[in-house]
């Protein structure tokens, strides 16, 4: 029953490695940019979810209301002001200004709140659980995170091939020079998707802070870690690639720390590589690619 609890606890805790690999699918789906601060963007996400919680009283679920909103304006004007420029240059060049804002963002936070943990108090949901069988029991917040994160994938794959916008996102990621021939703005198209990108990763880093209790200006170093190998497990370009690798990825951390509670880090990278080794193209293989 033990390991049986260890593989429902693991499903679960996909939920939440899903939802953090999904900004960075779109982000690499439309632009073709691997953002290495991705992670730092969760961390940034959850410090505006702390700050509402202590500065305006408000609730957590209030909170994300400020936060998602604020990460996609920010995302929108990153990609508008900075990473277009860099795309111009080269596809190395989003790389580093991804990698200079993911260096940036941890010493500020750290200038600004110190390195002590932020909390996000959720009060009774954090400790409520719904026993299933004896010895089988499911945290509230975890199966929330989890309902969050499937409705939030299908979300995304009904915008993009729903809308016109999604369309245009598919569109640009294909060839973007056609669509500018047809007289859309590629640019704004770009950065409408990185302002979901933004937003979906500000919704996941809240859901992170959540489950830990707070937020720390490193969280994000480990939070990309489980991003890129989800995505990557799961195939790059697949929205439910990603809830299939955030999946694995959690059954082999959870089984492992019934193990040795030292393992669990180690197993999931050892799965990671044994997927590049094995299937690089990841265990789902979309027809409809972001």
């Amino acid at each position: 029953m033990v390991v049986v609890n260890a593989l429902v606890q693991g499903i679960l805790l996909g939920g939440v490695f899903a939802m953090a690999a999904l900004g960075l699918s779109i982000a690499f789906g439309v632009l073709r940019v691997v953002n290495l601060a991705h992670g730092e963007i969760m961390t940034v996400g959850a410090y505006i979810a702390a700050i509402a919680l202590s500065r305006l009283g408000v609730n957590v679920w209030v909170s994300l209301l400020v936060a998602v909103p604020l990460l996609g304006f920010l995302g929108y004007w990153v990609q508008r002001a900075m990473l277009q420029r860099a795309l111009r240059i080269g596809e190395l060049a989003p790389l580093l200004v991804t990698f200079g804002i993911a260096i940036i963002i941890p010493n500020v936070l750290i200038e600004l709140f110190t390195t002590n943990k932020q909390a996000i108090p959720t009060g009774s949901l954090a400790v409520s659980s719904i026993t299933v069988v004896e010895g089988v029991s499911i945290g509230v917040l975890p199966l929330l995170t989890m309902v969050v994160a499937v409705a939030l994938i299908a979300a995304t794959q009904l915008y993009l091939s729903r809308t016109r916008n999604g369309r245009y996102m598919r569109a640009a990621a294909d060839d973007w020079e056609t669509l500018r021939l047809m007289g859309v703005d590629h640019r704004r198209v770009y950065a409408l998707a990185m302002a979901m990108a933004f937003g979906i990763a500000a919704l996941a880093g809240v859901f992170f802070g959540m489950r830990q209790g707070g937020v720390t200006p490193f969280d994000g170093q480990l939070a990309v870690l489980f991003a890129f190998e989800a995505v990557i497990i799961g195939g790059l370009g697949s929205l439910w690639g990603t809830l299939a690798g955030g999946v694995v990825l959690g059954v082999a951390q959870t089984l492992a720390g019934v193990v040795s509670p030292e393992l669990p880090l180690l197993v999931g990278n050892l799965v990671f590589l044994a997927v590049l080794m094995f299937r690089p193209t990841g265990i789902v293989r979309s027809k409809v690619a972001v």
